[in-house]
């Protein structure tokens, strides 16, 4: 990258001003040894929940909440994100994340487990969006699911595409960066998706079903 196109970069990441409520969240996400997603990154999800209309959403990977506040943030007022998360500290940490945000409790639901045993259970076709910030070994079967999941016109988007740099350099072959290479080529030769890859944070692969 040359200096120029760090310096945007960088300005870009941290152009978003965010308030108390992200703040504290972050607190929270350091706490428990989670590292959130960043400034670019939330601001980028708000705007693309809210360009999408969504009604139905749902996470996979809830961390502290710093994510789902976003996308909270993006959503209609009567629209619900589903959360998905192994460890209940963090899903602790988010319900008092999304609280403190003034999210009503039934706009969100939060479901402790394994998100490789409660995608399956979700509803064909039924939401609008789906987020991943998850294992990156699971990464392909999450996004097999969240095709099944999603309505035509709904937004998939999955978090730290780019492996802080790795997947665009063939030499890397480390595991997680080799999933994430072949995820995004999965997702780009997919006919049902139309897909594009955003540099903000460490990478955002967005696409949408036809």
């Amino acid at each position: 990258m040359s200096a120029d196109k760090s310096t945007s970069w960088s300005y870009a990441e941290d152009l978003p001003a965010e308030d108390e409520v992200m703040v504290r969240a972050r607190e929270r996400s350091f706490e428990l040894g989670v590292t959130p997603i960043g400034t670019g990154v939330g601001a980028v999800l708000t705007v693309l929940a809210a360009g999408s209309k969504a009604q139905t959403a749902v996470e996979i990977g809830t961390g502290a909440g710093v994510s789902g506040v976003c996308i909270l943030r993006g959503l209609g007022p009567h629209a619900v994100l589903t959360t998905i998360d192994v460890d209940v500290e963090h899903l602790k940490a988010a319900r008092e994340a999304f609280s403190e945000a003034g999210s009503p409790a039934n706009r969100t639901r939060t479901i402790s487990g394994r998100a490789g045993d409660v995608l399956p259970r979700l509803t064909d076709a039924a939401y609008d969006l789906v987020f991943i910030d998850a294992d990156k070994p699971g990464l392909p079967g999450y996004v097999e699911q969240a095709v099944r999941l999603l309505k035509t016109g709904g937004l998939l988007i999955i978090n730290d595409a780019l492996d802080k740099d790795r997947v665009a350099n063939p030499a890397a072959r480390d595991a997680n960066t080799v999933v994430l290479r072949q995820v995004g080529k999965t997702i780009r030769d997919d006919d049902r998706l139309a897909s594009a890859m955003l540099p903000t944070g460490d990478g955002l692969l967005v696409a949408v079903k036809r």
